[in-house]
C-alpha cells in the first residue's frame, strides 16, 4: 500500500500543471463558501445574542413620521397594564464624530438604580459610584481605540446643539459579552446625557418595557398602541423576523457566488468523466502490460484524487478560518455588513458551524474522487494494447 502511495505522488508531480490547476480551482471555490458561510454564521449569532438582550417591548413616539421624544410620565400609565414588570423611559442617542467617521451609541444609565437590560445593569453596578459623580463615562473597546487614535487620552469633548463643548472623561473601558452590542457604545450619567443632546427633563428617548409571560407580549403590544396611538410598538419578535428577513436578502449574494462556485466545480468534474487524458491511458496500458491489478490501478487513481481534494479542502478551509476570525473578513464582511464607516470596526466571535463544513466536504471531495475513479476504471478493464492504442 506504501508503494501505490509513492507511485500516486509520482504520478500527481508527473502532470504537476495540470493538477496544480485544479488544486488551486478546487481550494478557491472551498475557500469562498467556507469564508460566506462562517461570516454568515457569526454574525447570525453575534446579532441574535444581542437581540437576547433587548427589552421585550420598545415604545417610541412618531410624530410627522419620524421618531421623536416621548413623554417620561408614559412609563408609569404603561406600567399599570396587567403583564407589564416594568416600563422604563430610555435616554440615549447617536453622537457623530467626523474626525473619525464614525457614529458612538450614547446611552443614559440611572446610577444605583435598576436599567433596562442586563449588560446595562451589569456595567452600572461596577461603575455606579464614577458615573454618579457627572462628565465622567464607560466605553465599548471600539470606542476606546477610536478616542486614542485621534489623541483623546482619557476624555472626549462633546459638541452640544448650541456649540459649546462639554468635557467628559473615560472613567472605565468595558466588555459585554457581544461585540456587536458594546463596540460603539458609551455609558454615561442619564442627566449627563439629557445636557449633550440637550433633552427636557420630563422626555426620554423611547421606553422598555418587560414582560415576563411571552404569551402576553402581543396583547400588552396592542394594549399600549390603543392607549397610545402616536407610538409605534415593537416586540423583540419584530425585531428578530426584521433580521432574519435583513440576512435572507444577503443570502441572495451569496447564493450568486454559491452558483458561480458549483459551475467551476462541475466544469472541472465534467472534464475529468469526459475521459482520461492520452497520457494517463498510457499510462495504465503501461501498469497493465507490466502486470498490474485493476484494483492496484484503482487505488493509485483514489490516492491521487484524494491528496488532491482533501488537502485542497483542508487548506482552503484553514485558511478561511484565517480570512474570517483573524484579518475580521475584510471585503468579504462588507456584503453583509454594509459598506459604512459609521461604526467602529468590531471583530467576529469565533464560532464554527460543523454542520456546514460537513455539507461543503461531502457537495465536492466525493463527488470529484468519483469523477476521477469512473473513467479510470474503464480504461483498467480493457486489454493493454487497447488501452495504449
Amino acid at each position: 500500500m506504501k508503494h501505490l502511495f509513492s507511485f500516486a505522488l509520482h504520478s500527481l508531480s508527473r502532470r504537476g500543471s495540470k493538477n496544480l490547476f485544479i488544486f488551486t480551482i478546487f481550494s478557491v471555490m472551498i475557500f469562498t463558501l467556507a469564508s460566506i458561510f462562517m461570516i454568515t454564521h457569526a454574525l447570525k449569532a453575534e446579532t441574535f445574542t444581542t437581540l437576547e438582550a433587548l427589552p421585550d417591548i420598545t415604545v417610541q413616539r412618531i410624530v410627522a413620521g419620524k421618531q421623536t421624544d416621548i413623554e417620561s410620565d408614559r412609563a408609569d400609565v404603561i406600567g399599570q397594564i396587567p403583564g407589564v414588570a416594568s416600563a422604563m423611559p430610555r435616554v440615549w442617542g447617536f453622537y457623530y464624530f467626523p474626525k473619525a467617521g464614525v457614529n458612538f451609541s450614547i446611552v443614559g444609565v440611572e446610577s444605583f438604580g435598576s436599567q433596562s437590560n442586563a449588560v446595562l445593569q451589569k456595567a452600572a453596578d461596577l461603575y455606579s459610584d464614577k458615573l454618579a459623580g457627572g462628565d465622567t463615562m464607560v466605553v465599548g473597546q471600539g470606542v476606546a481605540r477610536t478616542l486614542k487614535r485621534n489623541f483623546y487620552n482619557g476624555y472626549f469633548y462633546f459638541v452640544k446643539p448650541d456649540g459649546t463643548l462639554k468635557k467628559v472623561t473615560v472613567a472605565g473601558v468595558f466588555k459585554p459579552d457581544t461585540a456587536l452590542e458594546s463596540n460603539d457604545l458609551i455609558l454615561m450619567d442619564s442627566e449627563t446625557v439629557r445636557e449633550i443632546f440637550e433633552m427636557p427633563e420630563e422626555s426620554a428617548t423611547d421606553i422598555a418595557v418587560r414582560v415576563p409571560n411571552p404569551e402576553e407580549v402581543p396583547t400588552v403590544a396592542r394594549k399600549i398602541a390603543e392607549r397610545f396611538p402616536d407610538t409605534r410598538v415593537v416586540t423583540k419578535e419584530d425585531l428578530r423576523i426584521s433580521y432574519q428577513n435583513v440576512f435572507d436578502y444577503k443570502s441572495g449574494i451569496f447564493l450568486a457566488l454559491f452558483i458561480v462556485a458549483i459551475f467551476t466545480f462541475f466544469i472541472i468534474i465534467y472534464d475529468k468523466t469526459s475521459g482520461l487524458s492520452s497520457e494517463e491511458k498510457r499510462e495504465i496500458g503501461i501498469l497493465k502490460a507490466l502486470g498490474w491489478k485493476i484494483g492496484d490501478i484503482l487505488r493509485v487513481k483514489l490516492f491521487e484524487a484524494a491528496v488532491i481534494s482533501i488537502v485542497a479542502y483542508l487548506l482552503a478551509v484553514t485558511l478561511a478560518v484565517g480570512y474570517v476570525f483573524l484579518l475580521g473578513a475584510p471585503v468579504m464582511r462588507n456584503i453583509f455588513t454594509g459598506f459604512s464607516v459609521l461604526k467602529p470596526p468590531f471583530g467576529l466571535p469565533f464560532t464554527l458551524d460543523g454542520g456546514t463544513l460537513a455539507l461543503i466536504f461531502f457537495t465536492t471531495v466525493p463527488v470529484y474522487i468519483a469523477a476521477t475513479l469512473i473513467p479510470s476504471w474503464k480504461a483498467a478493464t480493457l486489454e493493454a494494447d487497447e488501452v495504449i492504442r
